[in-house]
């Protein structure tokens, strides 16, 4: 797969949310590796460890995992000869009770996640290890009960340290004349009392230390001094004898090596699971059908980086068609869509539930490239449109019934007539290459590529024409518009631009065939050489355009779309038309045959209540036409007056 696309899908940032909900160096390091698979069964099983995952944490229980301090620095030194301090030893000790504990939670959870409990059987107790290292050392330090030798020695301090507090309390009283202060301290490691300095001569002993000013010194009294010496040489028996306790105990961890090792794997393990887990219900993630093949059904899927208030995508490729293209207006949603459907994939072959209805499919790909966003470079020398080029290259390298390639903006960058053209070779190709394929677009030769090629198909951003504001909602089946004057109209643009830009919109339609209708015959208009009449000067005069006839199809220059004649002209020249199930009312001039009644239904006795009226109404209208039906009634919705 390729890593640029993923950053362009937001992958990056679903991984640092996996990493946030981890408690351990080694399970957050499983997390920053993270990457899709490709391979069908390590996704299964992916999902089913991180669905077991969430049932255990929604069954309310508390996984005891542990953040495993100081353990990665322990074992790395595991094996090299060192000998570890009381601290280090104490923090094996904890992680090895922890380890304890999570064989036992995972042996009671056995009927709520049979896999990842089995996980556990892998872990090693070491009671031989744990235990020594709780009876050998206790609140950092080496208890009595360590060794012999080390009891022995410890009765020896005590006993020498009682002999010399008696002897220090003596010389407290003896010299009290002549001391700053009657308390014994330490000064060195040897007992000492606080001689004032004109009176030392009056204190026979050693000096260890004066106060800051002088004025005071440290002494230790003559007739403690041997007992010192020997308090001394006993401690340095016990720290001898220390030595020899941490090496043994260092000893015996490094015998269990292959064991903590694979503890550390296993506790990592459930670590990086249960935050794939945690992640997973943040956004009420749910584990969707996983095929082996190419296919996409997304139903109610909502961007997990988006929270609960985005608007939930339908959606699907593979199935009817390879290609989608998606229109609308900016800011209504397409891009969204396309990263979406992109992250869905990422998410899923990563192992990670995703946040959409029961009913939605994924399939397995092997590649997920995406052109999303300008890509402009400078520390590259890329423009938007070059940048374009490379991703395109990049698809067709890998274009294959495995690829899902995701394009936003399709023909941007460039002349729109060489773009269109660019884009639409493209899409040929991806097509013939079975590539699945999702692209936006705003250009009606785009669009109508769409709706005449086989495997393509239409789709559309909603837009409120109201409101003027954008829906989010995906709709299949036709194409949309950019609303660009009406959302120009919205945020305020002079009346006055909008208008001309109309016009000049108009003029462009009137000289060009509408991408639409490539496929159909143009209206003859009798407006040509031979039907040109004159006038009195001898100049050549068009005939008065024939009025609209019920059942014509004309073209609605403010919506650019087709439409039928429902109504002909009034004695307001207004005419009432059908646009998807919708009669909406427009002058004249605002609308243009393109294909006449005549054309369309060569058959006189064409029944036209098959276009305009609905299934329920005409099945009503021939039930009422033979008999009274009680309660029974015709609906017809109002027309709306487009202005």
């Amino acid at each position: 797969m390729i890593n640029a696309s993923w950053r362009k899908l937001e992958y990056d940032k679903v991984k640092e949310q996996v990493s946030s909900f981890t408690v351990s160096p080694a399970g957050r390091l499983l997390a920053e590796r993270l990457e899709p698979s490709t391979k069908y069964r390590q996704i299964e099983s992916w999902l089913q460890e991180t669905e077991e995952a969430a049932a255990l944490l929604a069954s309310g229980a508390s996984i005891p995992l542990s953040a495993m301090e100081g353990i990665d620095p322990f074992l790395t030194l595991l094996g090299k000869g060192r000998v570890y301090n009381e601290s280090e030893l104490e923090q094996l000790s904890v992680w090895l009770t922890s380890v304890v504990q999570m064989k036992k939670y995972m042996y009671s959870k056995r009927s709520i996640a049979p896999t990842i409990a089995a996980y556990a059987e892998s872990m090693y107790d070491c009671p031989q290890l744990r235990d020594e290292l709780n009876r050998c050392i206790r609140y950092g330090l080496i208890t009595d009960q360590a060794s012999a030798d080390l009891a022995f020695i410890r009765r020896h301090i005590y006993a020498s340290e009682d002999k010399i507090q008696r002897k220090m309390e003596h010389a407290l009283h003896k010299y009290r004349t002549s001391l700053q202060e009657p308390v014994i301290s330490k000064r060195r490691d040897r007992f000492v009392i606080a001689v004032k300095r004109e009176l030392r001569k009056q204190v026979p002993g050693m000096v260890w230390d004066e106060s800051s000013s002088g004025q005071t010194l440290f002494v230790e009294p003559v007739d403690v001094a041997e007992l010192q010496v020997e308090l001394q040489q006993w401690k340095a028996e016990e720290e001898r004898e220390r030595t020899v306790i941490l090496a043994r105990l260092s000893e015996l961890a490094e015998s269990f090596s292959f064991e903590l090792h694979r503890n550390v794997e296993a506790m990592a393990s459930f670590d990086f699971i249960t935050a794939r887990a945690k992640l997973s219900r943040s956004y009420e993630g749910k584990r969707i059908e996983l095929l082996d093949q190419p296919v996409i059904r997304l139903k109610g899927a909502r961007h997990p980086l988006l929270g609960q208030g985005s608007v939930p995508l339908n959606v699907e490729l593979g199935y009817g068609w390879k290609q989608l293209i998606i229109t609308g207006p900016n800011t209504g949603g397409k891009t969204v869509t396309l990263k979406t459907i992109g992250l869905f994939v990422l998410m899923l072959q990563s192992g990670l539930l995703v946040p959409a209805e029961e009913g939605s499919v994924l399939g397995v790909f092997q590649h997920v490239i995406a052109d999303v966003g300008d890509g402009q470079s400078l520390e590259q020398s890329l423009s938007t449109f070059s940048s374009h080029i490379t991703v395109l290259n990049e698809m067709l390298k890998y274009a294959s019934p495995r690829a899902l390639l995701l394009l936003d903006e399709l023909a941007a960058g460039t002349d729109p007539s060489e773009g269109i053209a660019l884009s639409i070779a493209l899409l040929e190709q991806l097509l013939k290459r079975g590539a699945l394929a999702a692209a936006t677009t705003h250009f009606n030769e785009i669009k109508s590529f769409a709706a005449r090629t086989a495997g393509c198909q239409n789709a559309k951003m909603a837009f409120d024409s109201e409101t003027l504001k954008p829906l989010y909602r995906l709709e299949i089946g036709e194409a949309g518009d950019s609303h660009a004057f009406a959302i120009a109209r919205r945020f305020g643009l002079p009346e006055e631009v909008l208008q001309r830009a109309e016009q000049l919109l108009v003029r462009k339609q009137e000289t060009t065939i509408k991408p639409e209708l490539m496929k159909l015959p143009l209206v003859n208009t009798e407006v040509n050489e031979q039907t040109k009449k004159l006038n009195d000067t001898g100049e050549a005069v068009k005939p008065k355009a024939k009025p609209f006839q019920k059942g014509d199809a004309v073209w609605i220059y403010p919506l650019k779309r087709i439409g039928v004649v429902f109504r002909p002209a009034d004695e307001r020249g207004n005419v009432v038309v059908q646009v998807q199930g919708q009669k909406l009312t427009f002058n004249h001039k605002r609308i243009k045959l393109y294909i006449a009644k005549t054309k369309l239904y060569p058959d006189e006795q064409y029944d036209l209540d098959i276009v305009f009226e609905t299934k329920q109404n005409r099945k009503a209208r021939k039930l009422m036409n033979r008999k009274h039906v009680e309660g029974l009634s015709i609906v017809t919705p109002e027309e709306d007056i487009y202005k």
